[in-house]
């Protein structure tokens, strides 16, 4: 039986699929009742950057010969990546992702996923796919990153990033271009922004909480407002990032310096200066609350307020205040720096 087993997985990894792609042709009925998988009792799995995430997937029988395929679902083309495929003995794992992840494999009907050290990549939509002749079947799981979401603009003025622009400016700044689903998260939240941006779909929108007249107008009402797909190359907006927790810690250092002595303070302390996404996290999850500007890698001068305060920009909610992008010679404010775990 171990022998069979064993052809055939090998036989299984000598065309390794790549991708593949996964949409149901209009029409199709839906999937039947699962025989083999248990359906999860928690669909949602909620994790932070840099945790360990166990996406469950469980069989309440073990079929003859059956094998199981975990894929990932990128949202912006529904393009399914493999991760692991597995026949309950063996197993072997694909694509940028197989130096993070492993079976969990509690007992012999255990194929869960779990994924060490997440990154703000690894947040979406997955599969687990029970492979066995004509009874194939499948659940889906969301593995969902706690985070924060903000708007962000070169130092050059408002729309002028395309799509791929948009997506490198959110990287260079510890983060990524928000889902559609993180963006309306933030709105609920409270987040209100007159400027439409990018987001990692490749579709733009913008968050109103109040309806105002160069928003968009008195009479429309409160809502992720959207401008729809629009061309990656050509069309140019701002930029919707996304992040998480960090596995470090942003300080103030006290100061009249330019933005050169700002990055060499840093360096003295055995640290960097803090990214824009950086001082966003140590904001969110620590509650880094201070009333001094201070430069970012970026250029810009920011402060990030977690107890409002007249004397600290008189604005009535949390948030990080923005001074823009000043001269890079004025000797006016400290720096916020990052050091990593």
């Amino acid at each position: 039986m171990h022998k069979l087993l064993l052809l055939s997985f090998f036989w299984l990894l000598a065309a390794p699929p790549a991708s593949s792609i996964f949409q149901r042709p209009t029409g199709t009925p839906a999937p039947l009742r699962l025989q083999y998988l248990l359906e999860p009792l928690h669909p949602t799995v909620h994790t932070q950057r840099g945790a360990t995430a166990t996406l469950p997937c469980v069989l309440r029988a073990l079929p003859h010969n059956y094998r199981v395929k975990w894929s990932k679902v990128e949202p912006a083309n529904y393009r399914e990546n493999i991760i692991i495929i597995t026949n309950g003995l063996y197993h072997k794992n694909y694509g940028p992702l197989s130096p993070r992840v492993r079976l969990r494999h509690s007992h012999r009907y255990d194929a869960s996923l779990t994924i060490t050290d997440v990154a703000l990549e690894d947040e979406g939509r997955y599969r687990c796919q029970l492979v066995n002749g004509l009874e194939d079947e499948s659940i889906s799981l969301t593995l969902h990153l706690e985070g924060v979401v903000f708007p962000y603009q070169p130092s050059n003025g408002r729309y002028k990033f395309n799509y791929h622009e948009a997506k490198r400016a959110c990287e260079q700044q510890d983060s990524r271009l928000a889902t559609y689903q993180q963006l309306y998260k933030a709105w609920t939240e409270g987040l209100d922004w007159c400027n439409a941006g990018w987001i990692l779909d490749g579709t733009v929108h913008y968050p109103i909480i109040n309806s105002r007249e160069p928003c968009g107008g008195r009479l429309l009402l409160p809502g992720v407002r959207t401008y729809g797909a629009r061309d990656k190359q050509k069309d140019r907006f701002d930029a919707f990032c996304f992040t998480s927790a960090l596995q470090g810690q942003v300080y103030f250092i006290r100061g009249h310096l330019n933005f050169k002595e700002a990055g060499q303070a840093c360096r003295n302390h055995g640290a960097a200066i803090a990214k824009v996404g950086q001082l966003y996290s140590a904001w969110k999850f620590s509650q880094l609350d201070r009333c001094d500007g201070g430069w970012l890698a970026d250029g810009s001068v920011r402060y990030p307020i977690a107890t409002p305060r007249e004397r600290c920009g008189g604005l009535p909610d949390p948030g990080v205040r923005s001074f823009g992008f000043p001269s890079k010679e004025m000797r006016t404010y400290g720096t916020y720096c990052f050091v990593g775990k």
